[in-house]
């Protein structure tokens, strides 16, 4: 699978993240990940979850998520997030020393993958958000 295509979301049945494809029906959503026996492998997820990838990885080579936090080198934190009017993630400062900087909003491409470290996500650790 290309990373770029790729989603993830909490399984309904147990709350568990799982990746793959995203696939609807009706108000439904699902996550597949592959075949057995010409049966797709599938689950259906909470759509309030579902966030697509970056297909960038952090400096220890994990994938980074829409939603997902990290933390740069001078201690800065910022949320991965879609902006739909502009067609590409971003990144918007949630916590930082500087409060200049606090809910600035950044290309995706202007801060360098290989100096940040996703330190968790939004729904996992919602205290990342606070300021």
């Amino acid at each position: 699978m290309e990373d770029r295509y790729l989603y993830k979301a909490k399984r309904l049945d147990n709350g568990e993240w799982v990746q793959g494809y995203l696939y609807g029906i009706w108000e439904k959503r699902y996550i597949l990940w592959g075949m057995t026996n010409d049966v797709p492998n599938m689950i259906e997820v909470d759509p309030s979850t579902i966030c697509k990838c970056t297909g960038l990885k952090d400096k220890n080579g994990k994938l980074i998520w829409e939603n997902d936090v990290v933390k740069d080198k001078h201690g800065n934190f910022y949320k991965a997030f879609w902006q739909d009017n502009y067609y590409q993630f971003s990144w918007i400062c949630i916590k930082s020393d500087n409060k200049l900087f606090i809910e600035a909003k950044w290309n995706l491409w202007s801060i360098k993958n290989f100096e940040i470290e996703v330190i968790g996500n939004i729904f996992d650790n919602p205290e990342l958000l606070e300021v």
